[in-house]
C-alpha cells in the first residue's frame, strides 16, 4: 500500500490592516527583526506593484543610511524570499527594472480582499443594489483589526503608506453609511459614524453622512450642531467656509425641519450618463508610471484633484483622456472634458466655461449672472455625483479654484504647462519627455515596425532630433507615413539640421511651431527676454547656473529666479536632478530651444 502523500504547505496569508502579520498552516509566521518587517510591510502595501529601492532604503533607514544599505537591504530580501517560498509556482518576490516586486494573490492578502469588496460594493450600488452593496461593504470594513501598520509606522515611508490606507477606509466608511441611510438605517449609521467623524473633524463628506444620520433619527440639534462645528473648526484652522451643497443642507434642516435627507449617492438626475471624452488615442504609447500614479490618486481613497503638468506637445491631454477611458466604473455620473483654452490659445471666461458645463450635465434653468454665484451652484451640483471633470490647458489657477468639487466623490483631472503652485491639497504629477524605446515604439506604430526595422539607427536619430517630444513623434511619424517615398535616413538628415528641423514637423493642420508659438505666448515679456538669451547657448548642451548667469546678464540670484519661473513653464529642464541649484544641470528642450532662436532672430531683425 503506498505511502500518502504529505499534504503542500499553504501560501503565507498577511495582513497590514492592523499589526503586520503573517500565518502559514494556521500558524503565526516569524516576520523577523524590525528593519526587515518594514521591508515587508511596503512591499505588501504595494503589493504587485513594482517598490524602488530607494523606497525602500528610505523605510528602513529614514535619516542617514549606512554606506552598507544596499547589502544590508538585499539580505532582508534574500531572508523574505525564504519566508515567502512556500508551495509551488514561479518566485514571489522579483527585482524588476523598477524595483522589487511582490506578487500576492486577492486570499493572500487583507488589503487586497478589502479593495475586491469596496469595489463590489460600489459596483452594486451604482446599479440599485443597495441592500447587497451595503453587506459587501461593511464585509470590507471588517476586515480592518485597527489602525494600519500600527506597529512601524515611527518610518516616515510606513507612515505614508498607512496614511493612504486609512483613506481608502474613510472613503468606504461614507460610502456604507450613504448606502445604509438611503435602505433607512440612519440609527446604525449614527452610531458607526459617532467615534470616526470626531476623528476625522475636517472630512466634509463624513460630516454630511453623520449629520444626516442624525437628522433621520429624529435628533434634530445634534445634526445641525454638527455642521456648527464643523464651521467653526474649518474657520480657525483653514480660514474656509463648509462647501455650498452642506451649507445648503443646513439651511433646509433649519428652515424645514425633517425632510428626505440629500445623501451624497444622490437619486437619478440629468447629465451624462458616460464619457464626454474626445476618443481614446489608439496607438496611446507608454506613460506606464505616470498612468499608474493618476489611477492611483484619483481612484478609491485617493485625492480628489490631480495636475498634469509640462510644455507644449508632452502629451498631457492623451494622457488625461486615457487615464478617463480607463476609469469609467469609478465614475459611473459622467466623465467630460472641457478646455480652458480658446482655439487661439487665450484663457476662456469663467462664464463661458460654466455655460458650457450646465448644456453638458443637463442643468437646465436661469443661471446667476454673477460667475462666483454660477460657479457655486456647479459645486454643489456634484456633491450628490461621482464625475471625472477633466479640465484641459488651464492658464491658471483662478478659473480651477472655482471649478473645483466642494466635496463628496466627484474628482477633477487638470492639465496644465505650469505646476499651478497656488492650488494646495492636490496630486502633481510631472509629465517628462518620452523615453527613446517610448519613442521609438510611438513611431513604429504610425509607419510601421517593418519600415522602421529597415533603418533603426535612422529612426532613432529622428525621435533625438524630435526633443523626444510626444507631439514631434507623432507629427514625424505622420509625415513618414503620408511620404512613403522619403528614406528614414534622409528625413532624419532633415531634422538634424537646426535650420529646417521645425519647418519638417507640419503634417496637415497639425504644427509643432504653432503649439511652441503658443507656449511662447503665455510667457512675460521678461520670461520671453530670458528665453531669448538663453537660447544662444549652444544647442542640445547642459548647462550650469554660472552659464545661464553669463547668458542673461544678471547676478546667480536673479538667474535662479529666472531658472525657476522658466522651469516652471518647460521651457528648462533640469534633467540631472541635483538637490542644490548650485550642483544642478540645465538645459532647454531641443524645439524649444530652436523656437526661442527664431523668435530671437526676428526680433533683431525688427
Amino acid at each position: 500500500m503506498p505511502l500518502a502523500q504529505p499534504a503542500a504547505p499553504t501560501r503565507p496569508r498577511f495582513s497590514v490592516l492592523g499589526p503586520l502579520t503573517g500565518e502559514a498552516d494556521g500558524r503565526p509566521l516569524a516576520l523577523g527583526p524590525l528593519k526587515q518587517r518594514l521591508v515587508l510591510a511596503v512591499l505588501l502595501s504595494r503589493a504587485n506593484t513594482a517598490v524602488p529601492v530607494d523606497l525602500l532604503t528610505d523605510a528602513v533607514w529614514p535619516e542617514e543610511p549606512p554606506r552598507t544599505a544596499r547589502k544590508n537591504l538585499q539580505v532582508y530580501i534574500c531572508t523574505l524570499r525564504t519566508l515567502l517560498g512556500r508551495g509551488t509556482g514561479p518566485e514571489r518576490l522579483v527585482h524588476t527594472a523598477g524595483g522589487y516586486l511582490l506578487r500576492v494573490a486577492e486570499p493572500e492578502l487583507d488589503v487586497l480582499q478589502f479593495r475586491a469588496l469596496a469595489r463590489a460594493g460600489r459596483a452594486a450600488a451604482d446599479s440599485g443594489a443597495l441592500a447587497p452593496a451595503a453587506r459587501l461593504l461593511r464585509q470590507a470594513l471588517d476586515l480592518w483589526q485597527g489602525p494600519p501598520l500600527a506597529d512601524l509606522r515611527r518610518s516616515p515611508a510606513v507612515q505614508a503608506e498607512a496614511d493612504r490606507l486609512e483613506a481608502r477606509c474613510l472613503g468606504v466608511h461614507e460610502d456604507w453609511a450613504e448606502t445604509e441611510l438611503e435602505l433607512g438605517n440612519a440609527t446604525a449609521v449614527a452610531e458607526e459614524l459617532a467615534d470616526l467623524a470626531e476623528r476625522h473633524p475636517l472630512r466634509e463628506r463624513l460630516q454630511a453622512a453623520r449629520m444626516n444620520a442624525l437628522h433621520l433619527s429624529g435628533r434634530q440639534a445634534e445634526a445641525l450642531a454638527v455642521y456648527d462645528t464643523h464651521r467653526q473648526l474649518l474657520a480657525r484652522e483653514l480660514g474656509l467656509e463648509p462647501s455650498p451643497a452642506l451649507t445648503a443642507r443646513y439651511r433646509h434642516l433649519l428652515a424645514h425641519g425633517p425632510a428626505r435627507p440629500a445623501t451624497t449617492r444622490s437619486a437619478p438626475h440629468a447629465g451624462p450618463s458616460g464619457a464626454l471624452l474626445p476618443a481614446d488615442t489608439a496607438d496611446f504609447t507608454g506613460r506606464s508610471h505616470e498612468l499608474c500614479e493618476l489611477i492611483d490618486a484619483l481612484g478609491e481613497g485617493g485625492e480628489r484633484v490631480a495636475i498634469l503638468s509640462g510644455p507644449a506637445g508632452i502629451g498631457k491631454t492623451a494622457l488625461a483622456v486615457h487615464a478617463g477611458h480607463l476609469l469609467a466604473e469609478r465614475f459611473p455620473d459622467g466623465r467630460l472634458l472641457i478646455r480652458l483654452r480658446a482655439e487661439d490659445g487665450a484663457p476662456r471666461p469663467l462664464a463661458d466655461v460654466l455655460a458650457e458645463l450646465a448644456a453638458l450635465t443637463g442643468r437646465s434653468g436661469p443661471r446667476p449672472a454673477d460667475p462666483a454665484q454660477a460657479a457655486a451652484l456647479w459645486r454643489a451640483s456634484l456633491a450628490g455625483r461621482r464625475m471625472l471633470l477633466i479640465l484641459d490647458d488651464a492658464p491658471g489657477e483662478a478659473v480651477v479654484r472655482e471649478l473645483l468639487p466642494g466635496f463628496g466623490p466627484s474628482a477633477t483631472l487638470v492639465t496644465s504647462r505650469s505646476q499651478l503652485a497656488g492650488l494646495a491639497s492636490v496630486h502633481r504629477v510631472t509629465v517628462p519627455p518620452f523615453a527613446p524605446a517610448e519613442a521609438l515604439d510611438l513611431l513604429g506604430r504610425i509607419v510601421g515596425t517593418g519600415r522602421i526595422g529597415t533603418d533603426r539607427a535612422a529612426a532613432a536619430r529622428t525621435v533625438e532630433s524630435c526633443g523626444l517630444l510626444p507631439l514631434a513623434v507623432r507629427v514625424a511619424g505622420t509625415r513618414l507615413a503620408v511620404l512613403r517615398h522619403l528614406p528614414l535616413a534622409e528625413y532624419a538628415a532633415r531634422l538634424a539640421d537646426p535650420a529646417g528641423a521645425l519647418d519638417e514637423l507640419v503634417a496637415g493642420d497639425v504644427t509643432v511651431r504653432a503649439r511652441l508659438d503658443s507656449g511662447w505666448r503665455d510667457l512675460t515679456d521678461q520670461g520671453r527676454l530670458a528665453l531669448g538669451r538663453l537660447a544662444a547657448l549652444p544647442l542640445s548642451l547642459l548647462f550650469t547656473l554660472p552659464e545661464a548667469a553669463a547668458a542673461l546678464g544678471r547676478p546667480e540670484r536673479l538667474a535662479l529666479r529666472t531658472l525657476e519661473a522658466l522651469t516652471d513653464t518647460g521651457a528648462v529642464t533640469s534633467p540631472t536632478g541635483e538637490v542644490t541649484a548650485h550642483a544642478a544641470l540645465y538645459a532647454l528642450p531641443r524645439l524649444t530651444h530652436l523656437h526661442a532662436r527664431e523668435h530671437t532672430t526676428a526680433l533683431e531683425r525688427v
